[in-house]
């Protein structure tokens, strides 16, 4: 409950001190020059510690957007997965943005004006910055507020709700055809890589990412049952590929000649770390003549060969680890062939083998 004391000073002039007890939270105390004000600031504050809603006000008022990535930074650099994405960029970004800011004051339109002058900002390499990685920026922060909100109860609510994100444009589709599939493959033999062959089979055979791949060690391969366990993939789950054809004779040829001194598949130069490729890679992509293509297409590849092979959208999504279908419609026009074939099998199951009715 409220109660209020009134207090006269010297010179006559009067001042009302509120203290508010409520059970199971702080004591909270505030002066006012005005009964009205303090009654009414009474009210309102009762209201919103039962509600749960004050104390969130009060660090709001006392934080800055500074201190929230401060404390969510050591999350950060916790989790590989979240460093090497980009995150701690992202939020060093905010930090020199928004950082000054009060968490109070921290508004839906200073979040946007950032938002926009990212976008016309250019990268170290010279380039503007895409739509999607605007996004993954605002993404960031956005974590990291509603962390403040549900974990912290520095914050009554996220201001990035009211943020519109940027539409992206439709998922790429670059994948190989058959003639920049056999050039690839001749230049990675060529490569004075000697891993690079069996990783670019690897990733058109099975659709793993370049990180899943160079990452793989010894004993998470069953070369018998021609299996793959990823421990550790891009969304968090353990995920089980199968391995056959040429990929899996790749890799038996390559386990009769494994290093010992090392658990990776494709073990580095220090033999501890997996190898790097880019250097190679890029090597092998100009020398195949290959236009606008980078080693994330060789997944596109192998979902676009599934999807061509009649494989379903569900079937495609769980070879590639995807939880949800949305990220493999950018293949449907691809089975449009199989999908008429089916269509066509169960008409004539209805209506028999005639390709017409005769009147």
């Amino acid at each position: 409950m409220a109660t209020f004391r009134k207090h006269v000073a010297k010179d006559g002039s009067a001042s009302f001190t509120v203290r508010i007890r409520i059970k199971g939270a702080p004591e909270v105390t505030k002066t006012f020059s005005r009964l009205t004000d303090a009654r009414q600031w009474a009210e309102n504050t009762q209201s919103a510690i039962k509600e749960r809603r004050y104390f969130r006000t009060r660090e709001s008022e006392r934080r800055t957007v500074s201190d929230l990535i401060e404390r969510h930074r050591p999350d950060i650099e916790s989790d590989p997965k979240k460093v090497s994405a980009g995150r701690l960029t992202h939020l060093d970004w905010w930090d020199k943005e928004v950082g000054h800011l009060i968490l109070a004051d921290l508004l839906p339109a200073n979040i946007t004006e950032a938002r926009d002058k990212l976008g016309r900002e250019n990268t170290v390499r010279g380039r503007r910055r895409s739509l999607a990685t605007v996004n993954r920026y605002l993404a960031t922060l956005s974590h990291a507020l509603s962390v403040a909100v549900r974990e912290w109860g520095w914050l009554p609510d996220s201001p990035m709700r009211n943020v519109r994100k940027n539409s992206e444009p439709k998922g790429r589709v670059r994948f190989l055809d058959k003639d920049e599939k056999a050039r690839l493959l001749e230049a990675c033999s060529e490569s004075a890589n000697p891993y690079l062959v069996d990783i670019v089979v690897l990733a058109i055979s099975t659709g793993m990412r370049r990180n899943e791949i160079l990452s793989l060690r010894w004993k998470d391969v069953d070369l018998q049952r021609g299996h793959i366990t990823l421990h550790d993939t891009k969304n968090g789950d353990r995920r089980g590929v199968p391995l056959t054809g040429h990929a899996l004779g790749l890799l038996r040829n390559r386990d009769k000649v494994r290093r010992i001194d090392s658990p990776y598949l494709f073990p580095g130069n220090d033999r501890k770390r997996p190898a790097v490729i880019r250097k190679a890679w890029d090597t092998v992509v100009k020398k195949s003549k290959l236009t606008d293509f980078h080693f994330h297409d060789l997944r596109h590849t192998a979902a676009s060969y599934l999807a061509m092979s009649g494989a379903s959208p569900i079937e495609i999504a769980e070879v590639l680890g995807h939880k949800t279908l949305d990220m493999v419609k950018r293949y449907s026009h691809l089975a449009e062939g199989h999908t008429a074939k089916v269509v066509e099998r169960m008409n004539e199951e209805i209506f028999g083998g005639g390709h017409g009715q005769k009147n």
